[in-house]
């Protein structure tokens, strides 16, 4: 099996790398410095393949898959990792802040999805694995361009769902809960803090290391779903994942049937 990873060089990347090798399979692991998977090849040199890439690149990305898959013949994971973070109340994120958010985390996971399609789809197989997070389904104070920009994939996603009907190529969303990595320290940028805000912002989320599982544990896990003869369209995974999101559809759906007459009460005529 061959797989192609973005924002492999740490984190939730580095470890579908590392797993994916311990398979016996190949990866080919793309990130904008690939340095520090440089002592994986040590150990992996024959697997392991390392390229340096920019998803928000639209050519570049088209260009390494395709290259990928001429030179291995197929490709058959890609995992949609790139991504960044920022923290800051909706009132107060700038327009730079907003958009190089979205240019990593949507556009160029847009632009990797399109070349995973333009591979995958010829060979009528392949699994696309879409890097979310349970805040692909719910919302925390302090997130919203990251939150939007994870909606965003996983409604786009859930069109190209329908859209692979019948090509032998499925989608698959990771939503993980939090887990212990970079995320928080080198993955995310910081708006100035508001005092308007400070109440909301401290009790937001708990973020107690000691709950956290690691990365690979959490990717240990979805590559049973990934992998599986007839894998899911989401997976969560983490039991503060499955709570949180589950509580909130919940709540969703109560307070949807509570306004059902108002619902109903629309009208042709």
């Amino acid at each position: 099996m061959t797989w192609f990873v973005t924002g492999s060089s740490r984190g939730m990347g580095r470890a579908w790398v590392e797993a994916a090798l311990d398979r016996g399979d190949r990866v080919v692991a793309t990130s904008r410095n690939v340095d520090d998977l440089r002592e994986l090849v040590e150990t992996f040199p024959d697997s392991l393949h390392l390229r340096q890439l920019d998803v928000t690149d639209r050519t570049a990305v088209l260009h390494e898959m395709s290259e990928a898959s001429s030179r291995f013949g197929r490709l058959d994971f890609v995992v949609n990792n790139a991504a960044t973070g920022h923290d800051g109340v909706v009132e107060d994120i700038s327009e730079d802040d907003a958009r190089s958010g979205m240019e990593t985390s949507f556009f160029g996971a847009l632009w990797v999805t399109q070349a995973a399609v333009r591979v995958m789809r010829p060979q009528n197989t392949g699994r696309i694995v879409q890097i979310s997070t349970q805040g692909g389904q719910m919302a925390h104070a302090g997130l919203g361009i990251y939150h939007a920009s994870k909606w965003a994939l996983e409604g786009l996603t859930e069109a190209l769902h329908h859209e692979l009907v019948g090509t032998g190529v499925r989608t698959i969303i990771v939503e993980p809960g939090a887990a212990l990595t970079e995320w928080f320290t080198r993955s995310l940028t910081r708006s100035r803090p508001n005092p308007a805000y400070d109440a909301v912002m401290a009790t937001r989320f708990d973020l107690d290391p000691s709950l956290m599982p690691p990365a690979r544990a959490i990717v240990d896990a979805a590559l049973r779903a990934v992998t599986a003869a007839d894998p899911p369209a989401r997976i969560l995974l983490t039991a503060q994942a499955f709570e949180n999101v589950t509580e909130t559809v919940r709540q969703r759906l109560a307070e949807w049937e509570e306004w059902e007459d108002l619902a109903r009460s629309v009208s042709v005529g």
